[in-house]
This record gives C-alpha cells, structure tokens and sequence, in this order.
C-alpha cells in the first residue's frame, strides 16, 4: 500500500482542509492520507470535514506545533 501524504504547514484555514479534499480524489478507496499541518484550527476542520465527507479521522495528534492527521478514504 502506498503512502499518500500531504503538507498543509504554514497554510491557514481553509487551504488545508481544500488541499486535503484535492489529494483524497487521488487516495484509492480504504487507503489513508497522512496530514501534517501548523493551524490550529485544523483540528475541529478536519474532525467536521470527515464527519461531512464520510472520510474516516484514523488519528489526530499534536506534535511541537506540528498537527497530524490520517483520514481514511471512504
């Protein structure tokens, strides 16, 4: 299984979740897409995004500011 990942750092609402939407159409169905991002907000975004799109939020975590999250394509 590939590793899908995308960088969203620096970027502020709502380019991460927009750019999160673009790559998961390249994400084959049950595969996941790793996330890192540095707005804080991104972590209500994408927990309401998954909720929205029937995308599955595997994990969300925080590390030194760095904020990381595997959603699973539906």
């Amino acid at each position: 299984m590939a590793q899908h990942q995308l960088n969203a750092e620096g970027l502020n609402c709502p380019l991460p979740i927009l750019k999160a939407k673009k790559a998961l159409k390249e994400v084959p169905e049950g595969e996941i897409l790793h996330i890192s991002a540095t707005d804080p907000g991104s972590v209500a975004d994408f927990a309401a995004f998954c909720n929205q799109t029937g995308n599955v939020l595997v994990s969300s975590s925080t590390d030194g500011g760095i904020y990381k999250f595997e959603i699973r394509r539906a």
